[in-house]
């Protein structure tokens, strides 16, 4: 066994509160919760924070997850919902299109064991059939090496007191991800963890590899530049 996968009767040192927003989730979220059924087991949560589905992603998820509770819509505010309900040491922000990987507890505890690291990240994997997508997930990972930004598809990870200590995600429509990784980067560097998180390649390949690359960085550079992020949201949709 791999030095860092758990033994399944060793209790956890460190408890996860893996968070899921979700909307309209059906069609994937059994999938997406059953993957954590494992980390369940040895003493971590799983809570759903539904943003208004219409269809049956809360009631698929009930059995699946310690808490499912309803929020407005909005990644932002169903995170914050979820971390304020949480009960774990370290909060865990999973989109339910991505998959972490095998051991992903002990990953953690290992990473945040470093001296005043406080948050963290997973490297990403694409799935999908473009010849596009291990390039897009290897321009992720080396983009969030070089500046301390993740994204939400790269499952962060981060102790309850920094969560807090930064005011948790800020009520933003878009970009809420980049927006907590400058806030919490401004006192650490996140840890990296290579072993690779699983992420759907489904927007990428829907819009088009490339026009969604020139879109996210259009958008990534009017953040920066000040745009709105409802602003941002707007066009986002329509991209």
């Amino acid at each position: 066994m791999p030095p860092w996968l758990p033994n399944p009767r060793d209790p956890p040192s460190v408890k996860l509160s893996i968070i899921v927003p979700a909307l309209n989730e059906a069609a994937g979220i059994v999938a997406a919760l059953g993957a954590l059924a494992p980390l369940r087991a040895r003493g971590h949560e799983v809570i759903v924070v539904d943003g208004g589905s219409t269809d049956t992603t809360a009631v698929l998820a009930r059995p699946l997850a310690e808490r499912v509770i309803d929020a407005p819509r909005g990644r932002a505010r169903q995170m914050n919902a979820g971390a304020r309900i949480a009960s774990g040491d370290v909060l865990v922000f999973l989109h339910a299109d991505t998959l972490l990987p095998e051991g992903a507890d002990r990953l953690i505890e290992r990473a945040l064991g470093a001296p005043d690291c406080a948050w963290g990240r997973f490297d990403v994997r694409i799935e999908g059939v473009h010849p596009l997508l291990p390039v897009v997930a290897a321009m992720m990972n080396l983009r969030s090496a070089l500046t301390g930004i993740a994204t939400g598809d790269q499952a962060i990870f981060v102790r309850r007191a920094g969560f807090a200590a930064v005011g948790g995600y800020p009520p933003i429509a878009l970009m809420e991800d980049v927006a907590l990784s400058r806030a919490l980067a401004r006192r650490a560097r996140p840890a990296r963890v290579r072993e690779r998180a699983a992420t759907s390649g489904r927007r990428w390949e829907t819009r088009g590899v490339l026009r969604t690359i020139a879109l996210m960085w259009w958008l990534r550079t009017r953040y920066f530049c000040g745009a709105s992020p409802e602003r941002l949201a707007r066009l986002y949709d329509g991209g």
